[in-house]
This record gives structure tokens, C-alpha cells and sequence, in this order.
């Protein structure tokens, strides 16, 4: 254990992990702000409602690793970036459904009552509308979240040196299963602790918001 618990090898590590919060963090800023659009748009019976839905199904209903192999091998750009783009062109569509059945919720009184205001549409979406959805749809979100996070170890297999992708290199350089098993353990704790610690602290933020309202 102690030929993988050192200095070294935490670093390179570390540097794997940095990759995949980079990749995380951009994801899923990227899918909640284009995920949001697509959720309002999916709501309209029109054609921007159309391609909307047309998105969400195609993405939704196919396999991550199909659009991390396609960013990566047919589109010429960073390995980071395709890492991103393909995260992002996945995680949009499970975020607008969410993002659609949030503002579901909210009563369609709440809108009748901003136009009675003198609020245009999108200032009742904005000041009304969204912040009620969002503060129902944390728990998806958070669920959503925590999948984006454990998602980003597919990108190794595309030579994406995230944290799932330094931890294999490592395996390669160990001789005894003992070793391999040991690292898989660690990775698996690793994992764990970021994803139990986001999931406590928002939960934690959410339940002060409930009682707020």
C-alpha cells in the first residue's frame, strides 16, 4: 500500500482529478444555461419547441461514450475540450427535462399574475417563474451533478487523463492485483468523498431555503 499511498503518486493524482473537475464544473454550468433554454422552448408548441424536443430525445436516448468517441475522434479540437463538448451536448438534455418539469410546477397562476404586473414574458421568467422551478429542482440537479462528476471517468478510455485515466496509467506500472485493487479503492474513496460532500452541503443549503419559503 505504501508503494501507492506517496508523494508522487498523489500528485499525479491530483493533477488527473483538477482535469476532471474542470471538465465537471464547465459541464455543468454550460448544461444548466443551454439546458434552461431548451426546457422553456420545450414547453412552446412551435418550432423551436420542436427542435427542442428533437434534441432532448436524440441525446437522451442514445449513449454518453457514443458522443465522447464522436467529439473526440471526428472533431479537431483540444482533448479537454472535446471532453467538455461532448459532456455538455449529453448532460443539456437531462437538464432541460429536469429544467421543463421544474417550471412545470410552478403554478400557472404565478404567471397570470406577473402579467397582471405589467411584466413582459421573459422579466416573469426571470423574477418569477425560474426561481421557483430552480429551488424545486435541486434535488434533480444535484442527482445530475453528482452523475456528470462519476460520467467524466468515461473519458479515459479516449486518452483523457482525468482522474479515472491517471489512476489507470498508475495500474499499468503495478505488478501484484493487491496493488490494482488498492487503487481502484482509492479512486472509489475519492470519488465518494467529492460527491457525499457536494450532496451534504447542498442538501444542507436547500433545506434553509425550504424554510425560508
Amino acid at each position: 500500500m505504501g508503494s501507492i499511498i506517496n508523494s508522487v503518486n498523489i500528485k499525479f493524482l491530483l493533477d488527473g482529478l483538477k482535469v476532471t473537475m474542470t471538465i465537471a464544473i464547465a459541464t455543468i454550468i454550460l448544461s444548466i444555461v443551454i439546458g434552461t433554454i431548451l426546457g422553456v422552448l420545450r414547453r412552446n408548441k412551435g418550432i423551436f419547441g420542436a427542435v427542442a424536443a428533437v434534441y432532448i430525445e436524440i441525446f437522451r436516448n442514445t449513449p454518453l461514450i457514443l458522443w465522447i468517441l464522436f467529439c473526440r475522434f471526428l472533431i479537431p479540437i483540444e482533448p479537454m475540450y472535446s471532453g467538455i463538448l461532448s459532456m455538455t451536448l449529453f448532460t443539456t438534455a437531462v437538464m432541460a427535462e429536469i429544467i421543463r418539469g421544474g417550471l412545470n410546477s410552478v403554478p400557472a397562476g404565478q404567471f397570470e399574475a406577473g402579467k397582471s404586473q405589467g411584466f413582459s414574458t421573459i422579466q416573469i421568467l426571470i423574477h418569477i417563474i425560474l426561481p421557483q422551478a430552480f429551488r424545486n429542482m435541486v434535488p434533480a440537479i444535484l442527482s445530475q451533478v453528482v452523475t456528470t462528476i462519476k460520467d467524466t471517468s468515461f473519458l479515459w478510455i479516449v486518452g483523457i487523463e482525468d482522474l479515472t485515466g491517471k489512476g489507470m496509467i498508475l495500474m499499468g506500472s503495478f505488478v501484484s492485483s493487491d496493488q490494482i485493487f488498492a487503487m481502484y479503492g482509492l479512486l472509489a474513496i475519492i470519488y465518494f468523498t467529492i460527491n457525499f460532500a457536494l450532496s451534504f452541503i447542498v442538501r444542507s443549503q436547500h433545506g434553509k431555503l425550504a424554510l425560508m419559503y
